[in-house]
Formats: C-alpha cells, structure tokens, sequence
C-alpha cells in the first residue's frame, strides 16, 4: 500500500510528554530509518533524542532519516575565517537571537537553492516547527543588514540571512538556514554557535556536510559515534 504524501492523519497526535520508539538507526542498512507519522511536538522530539530528523519531498510521505556519516560541529573546531572576522567586526550585520521565527522559517523555505526545483519546507514542516518554538525547542538567529548612524536594533527590516534548530539537552540539531547577501548567513550561524556553547552545548549537530558546513567547522563522524556521543550528552 503507497503512503499518501505528507505527515499522515491518522497516525495519533504525540504531546510534548509523549514519546514513540522509532527503529534503531544502526539497524538500518540506509539513511531512511523509518517512514509515515506525523509531525507533532512527541513525534519530532522523539526523533532527535533518538539521531532521527524528518527530511522529505513534498510528494513523499514524512522520511525519517539518521545520515552515516554524520556532520558536527565541536566547540573546539567552530571556525571563523579572517573575512568572517573582519564582517562581525564592522558590525556589517545586525544579528538577533531567537527574534523572529515565523519570519526565518518562512524565509528559509522561499529562498531558491542552486540544484533545487523546491523546498523541502512544507506547510506542514513550518506548522510542526512552529510548534515546537511556542513550546521552547527551537533556537534561531536572524541577521538583518545595519544601518550606519541607526541606533542598535534599527537596522534594516528585511531579513538578509539565519539559521534555526532544534536544542534537545546539550545538543543542538541544526536544521536550515538561508542567505539572501553573502554573509549573512554565516554571520548568524557563526553567532549563534557561540552563544549556543557559551551555554554549555556540547556539538552541533549539521546533519548532512556541506561545503558551506564544513568552512565554518563542521567534520564527519560515523553514525556510530554521533549516536554514542547523543547519548552521553544526556
């Protein structure tokens, strides 16, 4: 039987409290751990405590996926470049954190990706995402360009560039993040990192590596290790 696309209806709506045990990661000869579900807050949390996110085409029905190898990033290893250096120095970007999700998620899910016809950013991924920040899980960074002479917080309204995730304990899930001016993306992300382990997180999880993931630190691990490391982080 073909599941209909998107998260099913039937499938019982988990709460923040509830938990589903999905397939163990390690048990699966591919990415693709499990398939169907929906995308409630129990569903989701669920899922990244376990090394799982949902990652789907509109077309499909909700994949739920553990990558091997894994992309991280070590308070150790977060690298900002000279160039980056000099941009946050000039203040080329006002950079909020956690100021305005709905924007940035929409954002995310509107700006063209070179090699992509689409967004994976559904509705229903931006409905379950949102969720998830009304209960406290979502942790983003938005980067707006400055305005010289403008008090702090003044700068300019469109968002040029950010990034969100997912904080699950001492580990931060990183999910997406545009860029609408070079930089602007890096500049968010690189100041959110900071804040995040200032505060303590022990990695970032980057999901899958990216040229861009890896200029700013990011390195592969087995999914082995990223699963152990997951589990020692609680």
């Amino acid at each position: 039987m073909r599941l209909r696309p998107g998260p099913d209806p039937d499938f019982p709506y988990l709460t923040e409290d509830q938990r589903y045990p999905f397939p163990d990661p390690l048990t699966s000869p591919g990415d693709i751990v499990a398939l169907g579900g929906n995308l409630s807050p129990g569903m989701l949390l669920s899922a990244y405590e376990q090394g799982i996110f949902p990652w789907y085409n509109p077309e499909d029905p909700v994949l739920w996926q553990s990558p091997d190898p894994r992309c991280v990033i070590f308070p150790q290893t977060l690298h900002l470049s000279r160039s980056m250096k000099k941009v946050l120095r000039r203040g080329d970007f006002e950079v909020t954190l956690d100021g305005d999700f709905p924007a940035l998620i929409r954002s995310c899910a509107a700006v063209e990706r070179p090699g992509q016809g689409g967004t994976w950013i559904t509705e229903d991924i931006i409905s379950g995402y949102t969720e998830l920040h009304r209960l406290g899980y979502i942790r983003s960074a938005e980067s707006r360009p400055a305005r010289p002479g403008r008090p702090p917080g003044e700068g300019g309204d469109e968002l040029a560039g950010g990034c969100y995730g997912v904080q699950i304990g001492r580990v931060f899930c990183g999910e997406s993040m545009f860029s609408r001016r070079a930089n602007a993306s890096k500049a968010a992300f690189l100041t959110l990192a900071r804040d995040l382990f200032d505060r303590g997180t022990l990695f970032i999880d980057c999901q899958v590596p990216t040229e861009h993931l890896l200029s700013l630190g990011g390195q592969t691990i087995p999914r082995t290790d990223f699963l152990r490391l997951l589990r020692e982080s609680r």
